[in-house]
């Protein structure tokens, strides 16, 4: 669904949802700010996993968000690329996510259509991966208390997203998306900083991580394959960037043009 906007607008609500990002993260003691923005970025991390998995043959067991803001899919897998494109999912994932916001928003489609496909689908993962995959399993795999929080997490996501959808302004819907598609680009590229960092020292090699996994499977190493979803990562941005740029052009207009 296509609405007629001002076409200066998004240029402003992402510059606006960047500012507002970035002041966040310099407010001391700010976390409980952006606790549950971690927590949204976590969801759309694993779900990535999740949906990336279950689509290349893995047996996806599990998704769980923890109250530390990190996360894990359990999944089986007996397929080696089903198992390298799961691992890659992540970060990738997140990044294609905001990348795609971005364009959405770039092309004017109608932000509360926006947060209404992005609920229902949320609700769908988090029931399924989260919530009836551990049940069927008599929650041998993944514990009760983790299925609550990760519930937690997926509803409460899910309630934000209509109540915004339903109850908010149009131009605040605007923001709202534009917002989030600023934090999962952000948070995927700050975490791949931060996991690059932890790879390039001995200590990351005894931590669990995506990368990891990715090097176990293929003997490159994991701080590779940190650098190759770097690039990836920066390159979807690029292009979704590049994307405002052209529709600027072909419409003839500037961002900050009030003629």
């Amino acid at each position: 669904m296509k609405v007629i906007k001002d076409t200066r607008s998004p240029i402003r609500l992402l510059l606006l949802a960047t500012f507002v990002t970035l002041i966040l993260w310099f407010i001391p003691y700010a976390d409980w700010l952006v606790y549950p923005i971690r927590l949204f970025v976590t969801l759309i991390h694993e779900s990535s996993h999740a949906i990336v998995g279950a689509l290349t043959g893995a047996s996806i067991k599990g998704l769980v968000v923890l109250p530390n803001g990190e996360g894990f899919v359990l999944a089986t897998s007996d397929n080696w690329f089903s198992s390298l494109m799961l691992s890659s999912a992540g970060y990738l994932g997140t990044t294609a996510c905001g990348t795609f916001l971005l364009v959405l928003i770039r092309n004017q489609i109608d932000s509360k259509f926006i947060l209404l496909s992005g609920s229902m689908l949320l609700g769908i993962i988090t029931f399924l991966f989260a919530f009836l995959i551990p049940s069927l399993n008599l929650f041998e795999l993944v514990s009760v208390e983790h299925v609550v929080f990760t519930l937690l997490v997926g509803i409460s996501t899910v309630c934000f997203l209509l109540f915004v959808a339903f109850k908010c302004s149009h131009g605040l819907q605007d923001f709202v998306v534009s917002f989030l598609a600023v934090q999962l680009i952000l948070n995927a590229l700050l975490d791949l900083k931060t996991l690059f960092i932890l790879n390039a020292t001995i200590l990351g090699s005894h931590i669990n991580t995506d990368a990891n996994n990715m090097a176990n499977m293929t003997g490159i190493p994991a701080i590779v394959w940190v650098a190759i979803w770097i690039i990836l990562s920066v390159i979807m941005v690029s292009i979704a960037l590049r994307l405002y740029v052209i529709s600027q052009r072909t419409k003839h207009e500037l961002p900050f043009d009030d003629d």
